[in-house]
């Protein structure tokens, strides 16, 4: 079958992309805006096979969005194209509005009108809000009310509502992952674990905001692909699931861990004022997909950070490139002349 992976040059993205060519014949059609967060350079591999392609498009883009599901007749479409960063959608929220929300309900309208086998929502643990620090027995569920906290979060709930919605009034094929804080590969290097391990490499602070008590439900990036990839060849439609690790760990945790891996000194950490509405903790009960479709997460925490933190090792080029904000230019390079 013919996927459409949008957002494939992002982070999730990009390994989704990945882990379909590694397992399966389908043919994988990219299609990303290449904002500060999408990189070509991430596609390298990809752009060898002949299973991948990769067209240059914003999904608020309707008129693009449009000629790319004519052209390219999807069977499947996985929606990962998102402004992720919770500080950044403080900073300039209309950003988050149009890309999240208002390109979701193209991408819906597309899939309304060329027709698709299956439209499948990639989400986030942050639309539930968050749980109290000193209540481990809590877990959000598929059930679990959405009580958003920032304006990323609040633009990925409501385009979750969209999806439902669509799903029940047009009867579009659709289904929702709702997962944890993925780690791994392609990291781009603002969020936390990537950031802790650059800075750390070049000797430099490692800021960790308030106490570094907020707690977080890490999943390794590998096995978020696979239960997506589960989810859209098994899963029921109109359904939710929650894709969670099991490996809570508080942020200074994970900090000290990378300190430890790299052997710098954790001197190197300073507290930094704490974000507006930081949420206190992300757990993921992810009895449904286990259940349902036999996924369980495969990466202990442990042996996850240690593969990213060598990936890093191995792959100063990328980020390096990234930092110096090379990467821009690449698109250019490749496809300026033609």
């Amino acid at each position: 079958m013919t996927i459409i992976v949008t957002g494939g040059a992002g982070f999730i993205g990009a390994n989704f992309v990945y882990h379909q060519l590694k397992h399966h014949d389908d043919k994988i059609v990219c299609v990303d805006k290449l904002t500060y967060a999408g990189n070509l350079e991430t596609l390298d591999a990809a752009l060898k096979s002949a299973q991948f392609s990769f067209i240059r498009a914003d999904i608020a883009d309707r008129d693009a969005v449009y000629k790319i599901f004519a052209d390219v007749k999807p069977d499947v479409v996985v929606n990962f194209a998102a402004e992720s960063h919770v500080d950044r959608s403080i900073e300039d929220p209309e950003l988050f509005l149009r890309t999240n929300i208002i390109g979701t309900s193209v991408l819906l309208d597309a899939c309304r009108k060329f027709g698709i086998k299956r439209f499948h929502q990639v989400s986030t643990d942050e639309v539930y809000g968050d749980l109290p620090l000193d209540r481990p027995d809590l877990f959000f569920t598929e059930t679990t009310n959405l009580h958003t906290s920032s304006p990323y979060s609040a633009s990925k709930a409501a385009a979750d509502l969209l999806v439902q919605a669509y799903q029940r009034t047009y009867q579009i094929p659709a289904t929702i992952s709702r997962c944890s804080n993925n780690y791994g590969p392609f990291h781009f290097p603002e969020k936390l674990i990537p950031l802790m391990i650059i800075n750390a490499l070049n000797d430099k602070p490692l800021p960790v905001y308030g106490t570094g008590d907020n707690v977080r439900d890490w999943l390794y990036v590998e096995d978020h692909c696979a239960a997506i990839d589960l989810i859209i060849r098994r899963g029921t439609v109109g359904e939710v699931y929650n894709i969670g690790g099991h490996n809570e760990r508080t942020n200074l945790d994970v900090v000290k861990t990378i300190v430890h891996i790299l052997g710098k000194s954790e001197e190197l950490i300073q507290f930094v004022t704490d974000r507006k509405g930081h949420d206190r903790r992300y757990a993921i009960d992810p009895t449904k997909i286990s259940t349902e479709l036999g996924w369980t997460p495969q990466t202990s925490f442990d042996d996850g950070i240690r593969l990213t933190v060598d990936w890093y090792l191995s792959n100063r080029a990328w980020w390096e490139k990234i930092i110096s904000g090379e990467y821009q230019t690449y698109y250019a390079r490749m496809y300026g002349d033609r």
